[in-house]
């Protein structure tokens, strides 16, 4: 019987730019999972870490890069047949700093910095499209609004 497990995070990293925001795009390398599928930055939330936790470490093995405000946005839902378990993904919104350099971990062979609408064209998951599309709705002006107090982790 399938069971349900918070097990793993998706995390938008964004570059809050004057120009706009850069959402960070990254392709599987060949021999992973979903090989050269362009994603956020996604993965498994280890025995007792909270997800908040997993979702700063995954950024910084994926990418190389400090996270210096998170936010959490909402959960998505996917099965893994073959574990027969229903994932709930915690999605999270990571702002890095404007001049911040990527470092791709083992997992992924490419990345790009792109504008929001391109960001959701590229993302092989609707998932992903409709996570990116709430994050800009509640954090287009920089914060959180009257909702801070709630979505800000730190």
């Amino acid at each position: 019987m399938a069971h349900v497990s918070v097990g793993t995070v998706d995390v938008f990293v964004i570059r809050p730019l004057p120009s706009g925001w850069r959402v960070l795009v990254v392709q599987r390398a060949p021999d992973t999972r979903c090989p050269t599928a362009w994603e956020t930055v996604h993965g498994r939330i280890e025995p007792g870490e909270e997800p908040e936790y997993a979702a700063v470490r995954e950024v910084r093995e994926e990418t190389g890069l400090a996270v210096e405000r998170l936010y959490n946005v909402t959960v998505a839902p996917f099965y893994l047949h073959k574990l027969r378990t229903v994932q709930l993904a915690v999605v999270f919104a990571a702002f890095v700093a404007e001049a911040s350099e990527v470092t791709l971990g083992p997992e992924h062979q490419a990345y790009e910095w792109l504008e929001v609408g391109a960001a959701m064209k590229r993302f092989a998951w609707p998932r992903e499209r409709a996570s990116l599309a709430e994050i800009v709705q509640l954090l287009s002006t920089g914060d959180a609004g009257p909702v801070e107090d709630v979505l800000r982790v730190f």
